[in-house]
């Protein structure tokens, strides 16, 4: 048996323990799905609201993070690596107290992140759903993971006129579509 036969092996007892995963846990990837559509329509209407929520909210993370890794670091001062932690912790709290005191330029620098994040989130689910292939409703993961790569290119191009509001209105499509697909998917595979 050559590399190539084995290969195509693995990559069928892949699919057989996907599809057993999805039937077993069918509901649980519907109501994912439910989920993410309620949140993806929500994000489409209001989409200022949630640029500026995405900003803020990470901006806390960041803050809380970064006075953590401080703190933990002056507990631990004779740790080796030290100043390593020290500046990570004052970089991560810096960052986050920029995020929440200039939230525009926060905006700005997630827009260009988001299209980043977009198109390696559709790299990864096309990669996916060619995995997938076989399986029923593949396609549907293919065109959430293209979809994705289309809105990075989308942002990208639009920055930075329209980064107010293309950051909540594409992160809402984003969602909707995810939850579509796992609702499709999950339908398929209910368990009978």
């Amino acid at each position: 048996m050559n590399n190539l036969d084995s290969t195509a092996m693995d990559v069928k007892q892949i699919q057989h323990k996907m599809q057993a995963y999805f039937q077993a846990h069918w509901k649980l990837f519907l109501a994912e799905g439910v989920l993410l559509i309620i949140l993806g329509i929500i994000a489409i209407i209001v989409p200022q609201f949630f640029t500026v929520a995405i900003v803020v909210a990470l901006g806390w993370i960041l803050l809380f993070g970064g006075v953590f890794l401080l703190s933990r670091a002056l507990f631990f001062f004779r740790m080796p690596g030290f100043s390593l932690w020290i500046f990570m912790g004052f970089l991560q709290a810096l960052v986050g107290y920029l995020f929440l005191t200039e939230p525009l330029d926060g905006i700005l620098t997630l827009t260009v992140l988001m299209a980043l994040f977009f198109a390696l989130e559709g790299v990864a689910k096309i990669a996916f759903a060619l995995m997938m292939r076989p399986l029923a409703h593949w396609g549907f993961v293919l065109f959430s993971g293209v979809t994705a790569v289309a809105l990075a290119g989308v942002v990208w191009m639009g920055w930075p006129g329209t980064a107010d509001w293309l950051l909540g209105l594409f992160f809402g499509i984003n969602l909707f579509f995810g939850g579509w697909s796992l609702v499709n998917i999950s339908l398929r595979h209910k368990s009978s």
